[in-house]
């Protein structure tokens, strides 16, 4: 997976690029994740201690081609990682699925 620290937007906080595949949650309902990169994830535990939502979410404005949405990431323990849900309106607009490797950008809100 490639993954990058870009820096920081103006009125955010850091903003990450990397490539993780699309895969669905085996509970109820038809949730699409990827799992950020380790590195991804130890920096934005890192930078975000103490600063955590509701079940350690944390909020990003999220970034794939030419689609932009705001969502939170979300702490997997199993896979000692964070989360990010990927809407269908997304997956449609830029014809992604289940098993794609996508290029994401998330710029931390904080």
């Amino acid at each position: 997976m490639d993954q990058a620290r870009d820096g920081q937007s103006p009125g955010l906080g850091p903003t990450f690029t990397f490539t993780a595949e699309l895969w669905e949650y085996e509970g109820k309902g038809a949730w699409i994740f990827a799992s950020l990169p380790s590195k991804v994830a130890d920096d934005i535990r890192e930078i975000t201690e103490g600063r955590r939502n509701g079940f350690g979410s944390v909020k990003v404005l999220a970034v794939v081609n030419a689609t932009r949405w705001s969502t939170s990431v979300f702490p997997d323990g199993s896979r000692n990682t964070f989360l990010l849900p990927v809407k269908k309106a997304v997956r449609l607009a830029e014809g992604i699925s289940e098993g794609d490797a996508v290029t994401f950008r998330l710029e931390l809100v904080l």
